[in-house]
């Protein structure tokens, strides 16, 4: 069945019940590539996201991920981190917001992008930094894809939690798989006709009482600080830092939901807050992780540190297995991009490449630019051969070549 179809017969959203919680708990931590997944409660073939589209950019190594859902897992890091944010607002808000944790990755434009007022010339838009399955259909780049289908849902008070993918560098804070969770509360004039307070001051300032207690609940008695920036979908719009370990942390995003949203959600009278953050960022600190790719990894030694429920154990390396590094040069062209590389440095080396890294760069007297990179090959479970390496190497090379339209030096 052609993939718009299965998207038009996608639920909206999906709960997931206690019994599929206990389902999940027991799910290995990954899995061997299937040919057939289920997303949101619907069956996707691998030649429905992998399609012979000249726009779909979507490799193995992302397919193999889809629909592994760690957040999903209680004795995972990520499901740890995100059953504690529960707790938060169940103890705080009890019965008031919603959460939705199974919805399908699998999204339009038009809900990625246009339903939350990314431009049409924002960058996040380019196949350089999106996985497009065909012109009108992406893997997620955020779980706010979500945000205007449960408004116009009925939805006021909700957390959305899922997997999300970008085209990304690589290196030990950088994954092009990770998870968000999304909040958004709505309110409505009773809620601040009888303050002297306008509606948008309302909003932030709830907004801001909210995070700090999440805050406090995730990382204790720490100084904090709110910071204005700007998103495409919020105004005004603030990150939240704290300071940790002597340093200053962001901890997320949010703002102000611009009204357009609501507007286009049948919400005319109303004013929202909404606001996004990564688990892996957060996770990272209050485990002491140091490397993305451990969120990934299957190897014991790793995954018996973490139990149900104990947010902040802090994890213990079990070894540190020795680097190797190769530095390829190219001349670069008109069409070459970082991101492209990487996505083919990732698509041989897969999780045994640790970083890439530019370390010389310039453009001669004929305008020809060169690029120097310097690759590090480390695997976080066992020291690599110098053969296996090489051979990662020659097909880096190779692929370079023929794929990149770029000129080795």
């Amino acid at each position: 069945m052609a993939l718009k179809n299965l998207i038009s017969r996608m639920p909206a959203y999906s709960f997931s019940s206690s019994s599929s919680a206990a389902l999940s708990a027991n799910k290995k931590w990954t899995r061997p590539v299937a040919s057939v997944l289920e997303l949101g409660g619907v069956k996707i073939a691998r030649d429905d996201v992998m399609k012979d589209d000249p726009t779909n950019n979507v490799p193995d190594t992302i397919f193999s991920k889809l629909g592994m859902q760690l957040h999903m897992k209680d004795q995972h890091p990520i499901g740890i981190l995100k059953n504690a944010i529960f707790e938060y607002f169940d103890s705080n808000y009890p019965q008031k917001f919603d959460k939705f944790d199974n919805l399908c990755p699998i999204v339009s434009v038009k809900q990625n992008f246009d339903d939350v007022l990314v431009p049409a010339d924002h960058v996040s838009r380019s196949y350089n930094d999106t996985y497009y399955v065909d012109p009108q259909t992406v893997l997620r780049c955020h779980t706010s894809a979500h945000q205007a289908e449960l408004l116009r849902s009925g939805h006021t008070h909700f957390l959305v939690t899922g997997d999300v993918y970008r085209r990304d560098s690589i290196d030990s804070t950088h994954y092009p798989v990770f998870h968000q969770m999304e909040g958004v509360r709505v309110f409505s004039p009773n809620d601040w006709e009888a303050s002297s307070l306008d509606a948008t001051s309302i909003a932030a300032g709830d907004l801001k009482t909210c995070l700090a207690g999440l805050a406090r609940h995730l990382f204790g008695a720490v100084e904090m600080r709110w910071v204005d920036t700007y998103f495409p979908f919020t105004n005004p719009s603030f990150e939240l830092e704290i300071y940790f370990k002597e340093k200053w942390l962001e901890v997320l995003g949010c703002g102000v939901m611009e009204q357009e949203i609501l507007r286009r959600s049948g919400k005319l009278n109303n004013v929202a807050w909404a606001f996004g953050l990564g688990l892996e960022r957060l996770a990272m600190v209050l485990f002491d992780i140091p490397d993305i790719r451990l969120f990934w990894s299957n190897d014991k030694r790793f995954t018996s540190q973490f139990s149900k429920g104990q947010l902040g154990i802090k994890f213990k390396p079990f070894s540190k297995y020795p680097l190797c590094y190769k530095d390829i040069s190219f001349w670069i062209s008109e069409s070459f991009t970082e991101n492209n590389f990487c996505e083919l440095v990732r698509g041989v080396a897969g999780d045994l490449v640790e970083e890439v890294s530019l370390i010389d760069n310039f453009t001669n007297n004929k305008e020809m630019t060169s690029h120097c990179y310097r690759i590090t090959y480390r695997s976080m479970e066992r020291s690599l051969t110098n053969d296996e390496i090489n051979d990662l190497q020659w097909n880096v090379i190779e692929q370079v070549q023929s794929k990149l339209n770029v000129v080795l030096r």
